[in-house]
C-alpha cells in the first residue's frame, strides 16, 4: 500500500515473482480489500494456489511520523506484514513503505538478535566487477564504535548469502587510508574491528574513491553518512539520464547514433541499477524484513521478492547470532569493550 507508483505495481510486482517461480513458498498479499482485492482479480491472482490475502484497513504515509503512526494505526498493512512474520505466519516481511516507520515497529515488534544494540540496512550497490553492500544505509545516524563493528559482521553474512561471496572484503568508509585520520568514532571503530582476527576478512579504512573500484565487498558506516551517499547517488544517475536524453534531442545526427547505441545504452544502465538485487533487509532483528524503494517498479519489487524468498530458505537470523556472539567474544577477549566503555567514561555530559 505504500509504493509511490501505487498498489497495483506490488500486486504486478508479484504475478511477475510467481511467473518466474521466485516465490516457491508462495505470497500473501497484505493491504485494503477495497483496493488490493479487484486488482489480484485483475491480475488473476484471485484464488491463484501460491497467493493468499491478509486484509488492513489503514495505510501509513510517507510523511507520517514513525514511532507516532505505528502505535496510533495498529490495521496498518505496514504494521501487519510484521505481525505476520512475529506470529510465524510467513518467513519475510516485503513492503515499499515508510522506512522509518517499518523499522521502528521491525525494532519493537521484533527485537534485536542478543548481543546487537541497533539494527542496520544494507543495501546492493552496483560496483567496478560486481555488487557489493552498503550499511548502515539510513537505519542509525548516530552510532557508537561497537554499532559499526556489528554491522560489518551483518554485511558479511549479508554478502555470502546474497552476492554468493565465499570471504567478502571489508572496509570502513573513513576520509582517508591512513592511520589516525577520520572520526573518533571511525578510529575506535577501525581499532575494534583489527581485533576481530580472521572472523571477517577486514581491509581497513577505505576511502570514497574506493567505494565502485572493487577494492572492497562490503563498506561499513554510519546511517547518517550512508543515507546521504545512497540518496547522492540516486540523484546523480538520474540527473545523468536527464542531461543525456537532453544532449541526444539537440542534433538529428545524435538521434542516429543514439539508436546505434541503443543496446549498449540498456547494458550499461542494468549494471549500474541500484534496485537490480532488490530491496535493503534490515539486519539484526530476530526476523527477516526487506524495505524496498518507494519509487520501486514491478521489476525491482520482484527481484526484493526473489531475494525473500533466499532468505526465507535459510536460517539466516541464527547464522547471524553466531557470528555477533563470537564477535563480542573477541571484542571482550582484547579489551577492546573496556577502551569502549572508557571512551564513554571520558565524555563529559553538560546542561
Amino acid at each position: 500500500m505504500g509504493a509511490d507508483k501505487g498498489p497495483g505495481e506490488v500486486v504486478a510486482a508479484v504475478r511477475l515473482a510467481l511467473d518466474r517461480g521466485h516465490a516457491p513458498g508462495g505470497v500473501e498479499v497484505v493491504g485494503h480489500p477495497e483496493v488490493v482485492a479487484p486488482l489480484l482479480k485483475q491480475t488473476g491472482l484471485a484464488g491463484h494456489p501460491q497467493v493468499s490475502f491478509f486484509p488492513a484497513s489503514e495505510v501509513i504515509g510517507m510523511e507520517e511520523r514513525p514511532i507516532h503512526s505505528v502505535k496510533t494505526k495498529k490495521d496498518a498493512s505496514l504494521v501487519r506484514v510484521i505481525e505476520r512474520v512475529k506470529d510465524g505466519a510467513c518467513g519475510v516481511a516485503v513492503s515499499c513503505g515508510n522506512t522509518g516507520a517499518l523499522m521502528a515497529y521491525a525494532t519493537l515488534r521484533l527485537r534485536p538478535l542478543e548481543g546487537i544494540a541497533k539494527p542496520a540496512l544494507a543495501t546492493v550497490w552496483p560496483g567496478k566487477d560486481t555488487h557489493f553492500v552498503v550499511l548502515d544505509s539510513g537505519a542509525n545516524p548516530l552510532c557508537k564504535p561497537e554499532n559499526l563493528v556489528h554491522s560489518a559482521i551483518l554485511g558479511n553474512a549479508y554478502a555470502k548469502t546474497v552476492l554468493g561471496l565465499e570471504r567478502p572484503r571489508v572496509g570502513l568508509l573513513s576520509m582517508s587510508t591512513g592511520e589516525g585520520t577520520g572520526t573518533p568514532l571511525t578510529q575506535a571503530a577501525h581499532r575494534c574491528l583489527r581485533h576481530l582476527g580472521e572472523q571477517i576478512h577486514y581491509v581497513g579504512l577505505v576511502e570514497g574513491l574506493h567505494v565502485f573500484g572493487n577494492v572492497v565487498d562490503v563498506v561499513v558506516t554510519d546511517g547518517f553518512t550512508g543515507n546521504v551517499i545512497l540518496k547522492t547517488f540516486e540523484a546523480f544517475w538520474g540527473r545523468l539520464k536527464q542531461v543525456t536524453k537532453e544532449e541526444v534531442t539537440r542534433h538529428p545526427l545524435r538521434l542516429v547514433g543514439a539508436l546505434l547505441l541503443r543496446g549498449a545504452e540498456r547494458d550499461a544502465r542494468r549494471r549500474v541499477d541500484i534496485h537490480r538485487h532488490g530491496g535493503a533487509p534490515l539486519l539484526g532483528v530476530r526476523g527477516n524484513v526487506l524495505k524496498a524503494h518507494g519509487s520501486s517498479g514491478r521489476e525491482a519489487i520482484a527481484r526484493t521478492i526473489r531475494t525473500a524468498s533466499r532468505l526465507a530458505k535459510i536460517d539466516f537470523q541464527t547464522e547471524l547470532s553466531v557470528e555477533i556472539a563470537l564477535a563480542n567474544t573477541s571484542l571482550h577477549a582484547d579489551g577492546s569493550e573496556r577502551s569502549i566503555e572508557h571512551e564513554r567514561q571520558s565524555r563529559i555530559a553538560v546542561t
